[in-house]
């Protein structure tokens, strides 16, 4: 996960549990919060459904992993 910082891959693919999420800094879970809010929006477009409550809960979840 750590040799992430010199790879174009991202963090969402790189995030194996969500004890991992201790390790990143709060800009790295700024870019994992929009990776996932892009992914959920990928997939919505495809098979469709509802943003917001989607989207509203990145953070939070981020959030309590992180401290929990």
């Amino acid at each position: 996960m750590y040799a992430l910082a010199n790879q174009s891959s991202s963090f969402l693919d790189a995030i194996l549990s969500p004890s991992e999420l201790k390790g990143l800094s709060i800009e790295q879970l700024k870019v994992l919060a929009e990776e996932i809010r892009q992914e959920i929006v990928r997939n919505l477009s495809k098979t469709g459904g509802h943003l917001a409550s989607n989207l509203g809960i990145v953070e939070i979840t981020l959030a309590i992993h992180y401290v929990f």
